[in-house]
């Protein structure tokens, strides 16, 4: 441990200090990570320099394939992580012993509903990436029209949730033609939510919960970051909540 910890609040000091960041010392800010370098919050946490938002919250925030695999129990049953042709052969003999038809896929960093693709068949998923079109790794999924899709916003005792629909397509994202209106969660999907975050050690989320035609419920997706549209929060006060918990974490 070093005599004076250092506190990092910035991804310019962070880079600068890297190598000379010890245990004790804090990084306060959300790590900007090229494609590949989420190894570098793995050495931070290995050394002992705490990290807030925590490592696990900010490497799950930029991978759907990583919650696809390590949040998988609490998602659509099976939904599942596609690294490679050897998984995707696997996955297509479990889908077809399920008689499942459509499928959707996830591109693993893509936002806004860009990533998001809907297949007749897991048969042409495996065509695709078997002749190079569709790249792994990805997320694989049974598509179920009827489903519903809630935001859920958590920021310590603030919450709302808002139901994101759109008529005219099956991408629910606002930014995809979409609309909003107010949702009333229930006990259960908040206890949900918040079980979510614990697993994924999130100190505060946004998560999308996915509504089936039989009330049950699973996740969708969970950022630590996301857009305020459709929300009642303002951006001020968002941003206001937010630096009161990077407050709390600095050191007294």
């Amino acid at each position: 441990m070093t005599s004076t910890p250092r506190l990092i609040r910035d991804n310019e000091t962070l880079r600068r200090e890297y190598h000379r960041l010890a245990a004790g010392d804090r990084v306060l800010t959300r790590i900007r990570l090229a494609p590949g370098e989420e190894y570098l919050l793995w050495d931070l946490a290995t050394r002992g320099v705490e990290i807030f938002p925590p490592a696990p919250a900010q490497a799950l925030s930029r991978s759907k394939v990583m919650q696809a695999a390590v949040l998988q129990p609490f998602m659509l049953p099976r939904t599942r992580a596609i690294h490679d042709l050897h998984g995707l052969h696997r996955a297509v003999t479990e889908y077809h012993a399920a008689e499942i038809g459509q499928v959707v896929t996830k591109l693993d960093r893509a936002n806004a509903g860009m990533g998001v693709l809907l297949w007749n068949s897991v048969e042409e998923v495996l065509n695709q990436a078997t002749l190079g079109a569709l790249q792994p790794p990805f997320v694989l999924q049974p598509f179920v029209r009827e489903g519903r899709d809630i935001r859920v916003i958590i920021l310590g005792d603030y919450r709302e949730a808002y139901l994101r629909h759109n008529p005219a397509g099956f991408r629910h994202n606002l930014h995809c033609g979409g609309g909003s209106e107010p949702w009333p969660l229930s006990r259960d999907q908040m206890e949900f939510c918040r079980r979510v975050m614990e697993r994924g050690c999130f100190p505060f989320a946004h998560l999308d919960l996915f509504l089936l035609p039989d009330h049950s419920f699973y996740l969708g997706e969970i950022n630590l970051r996301g857009g305020l549209r459709g929300a009642r929060i303002t951006t001020p006060e968002y941003r206001r909540r937010l630096e009161q918990f990077f407050a709390a974490a600095a050191p007294v």
